[in-house]
């Protein structure tokens, strides 16, 4: 028994989320094959004509330059408008799930810009491929200001939209960033609890405290290099066929056609082996109370795996506050499946709270 949790400790806190080990490099052949196929500017959904899209910059407190997609409504008057800003989900880009949201929400009426968080994708920030929960945390309150100063929008009517991952630092955000009117997640992972207590919270404090030692002495080989070491990557090449059922999920989206993209960490990478250090000790969700009197939408799937951060967040934020359920869906049907996505909800809790 001790030997199987021991082996889970570890696959949570290579992955952080996706729960397999392999092996982390990528051959020659394969990143040949990647870039052949898949061009850099791929986006996995069509552009709808209803909608325009601009490529945009702006920078975050602590000076990194941040990449978005702008979408907005063709049709739209010369009022100014509500807005929204969206990321996710972890390890995602702005070309797959964030940038699909923001373009359904733009076509129903909202400024919508869904960017790609600092260290990944087009945005800037070195080492590559690192998070952290406070500054990932500020990309959204950049977004705010980006949004904020255009002209066509009320400045005094922006929302954020949290995907997975970026469902967390999205509440985390709203609770801080007082000029955030409304937050709605989607499939919402706080990912400090999972890296810093695994699955479920069955991490116990001598496995924890491995863990931190192991990292640890990690930083030591990245010191004396003077580049931190990359993790196992995250999804593999194939499927071997003993999987949990939500990393064949995670797979059959980051890994096809469906949502692949080579700028997505989840797609065709890693993060660096001390990736989890700050998550461990800094819980995002502390303060979500404080976002109160301001309202809350949590959205999960039926069946996903993580549905349980979203209901446990549902129990600690104040009112105004909604935990709806899609019936029959699974995590990762909440990054692209129109059909189960509630459109029409998020649709109404937007413009009732935007006004």
């Amino acid at each position: 028994m001790k030997g199987i949790l021991a082996f889970a400790v570890f696959t949570m806190l290579s992955l952080m989320m996706m729960g397999q080990v392999y092996s982390q490099t990528t051959t020659k052949e394969e990143s040949k094959r990647m870039k052949t196929t898949e061009q850099m500017d791929h986006y996995t959904f069509q552009l709808s004509d209803k909608v325009t899209r601009e490529k945009v910059t702006f920078k975050n407190r602590y000076g990194i330059t941040l990449t978005g997609d702008l979408y907005l409504p063709k049709n739209r008057s010369g009022e100014s408008m509500a807005a929204l800003a969206i990321s996710g989900p972890y390890g995602a880009v702005k070309e797959q799930s964030s940038g699909l949201y923001a373009q359904n929400m733009a076509e129903r009426g909202f400024v919508a810009l869904a960017f790609d968080p600092s260290y990944v994708g087009e945005s800037g920030g070195e080492p590559r491929n690192v998070s952290s929960p406070d500054i990932n945390t500020e990309d959204f309150s950049a977004a705010v200001d980006y949004l904020g100063l255009q002209s066509f929008v009320d400045r005094n009517r922006i929302g954020v939209i949290g995907v997975c991952g970026f469902g967390g630092m999205g509440l985390n955000a709203t609770a801080v960033d007082k000029r955030v009117k409304a937050v709605a997640t989607t499939s919402m992972y706080d990912m400090s609890r999972v890296m810093a207590k695994g699955y479920y919270d069955k991490l116990t404090n001598e496995q924890r405290t491995h863990m931190l030692e192991q990292m640890s002495q990690q930083r030591w080989e990245d010191a004396e290099k003077g580049t931190p070491a990359p993790g196992p990557r995250i999804l593999p090449e194939k499927l071997k066929g003993n999987e949990s059922q939500f990393v064949v999920d995670y797979f059959n989206y980051y890994r096809t056609q469906r949502g692949f993209h080579p700028r997505s960490p989840n797609s065709n990478g890693s993060w660096t082996a001390t990736n989890a250090l700050s998550f461990m000790n800094m819980p995002l969700l502390t303060y979500i109370k404080e976002i109160s009197p301001r309202p809350v939408l949590l959205i999960a799937g039926e069946n996903a795996h993580s549905r349980y951060f979203s209901e446990d967040a549902y129990k600690a934020a104040a009112e105004p506050k909604e935990l709806y359920i899609v019936p029959g869906a699974v995590h990762v049907d909440l990054y692209d499946r129109v059909d189960l996505i509630p459109w029409d909800k998020l649709t109404s809790f937007f413009t009732a709270h935007l006004k």
